[in-house]
């Protein structure tokens, strides 16, 4: 897969905000601020990340359970339906991502939810809508993994 073409200003923007968000009413103003260029071109550059689907979502990362509940979950999807499928999963608020694996469990994603009752709620609406059982697998044990990356270190 070839590496996407990405602007000055996008890979530093990248690099800088991996992690750490500025945590302000105006969070783009103050990454323009301190990227030098104005929110307008930050908010341009976002998109555009984001049209190229090189990212997909701008937000905080919680420890699991500090906030409401998660859990991962997977699917067993016949192949001709594995893409109808995983996207209906994307359409949900409840989920963070999801992916395909070659498996028997072929479609993977996790949830986070306010509660149990929410989170139970919203594998009731994937298997009534699927018609498949979801395999939830909670997390008994945390495990950190910084899956943050310099991106000036891969030219």
């Amino acid at each position: 897969m070839p590496v996407p073409s990405l602007t000055a200003l996008q890979q530093r923007l990248l690099d800088r905000f991996q992690h750490r968000l500025p945590l302000s009413p105006t969070p783009y103003a103050d990454m323009a601020k301190r990227l030098d260029v104005d929110e307008a071109q930050l908010i341009d550059a976002l998109d555009d990340l984001q049209n190229k689907h090189i990212i997909s979502r701008i937000g905080p990362v919680f420890k699991p359970h500090r906030i409401g509940t998660s859990t991962l979950a997977a699917l067993s999807v016949p192949s001709q339906d594995l893409a109808a499928t995983a996207a209906f999963i994307s359409t949900l608020p409840e989920v963070n991502h999801n992916y395909a694996r070659e498996h028997l469990f072929n479609l993977w994603f996790v949830l986070t939810a306010t509660d149990e009752a929410h989170l139970r709620a919203v594998i009731a609406t994937i298997e009534t809508t699927t018609g498949l059982p979801v395999m939830s697998l909670p997390m008994l044990r945390e495990f950190h993994i910084d899956l943050g990356f310099q991106l000036n270190h891969m030219r």
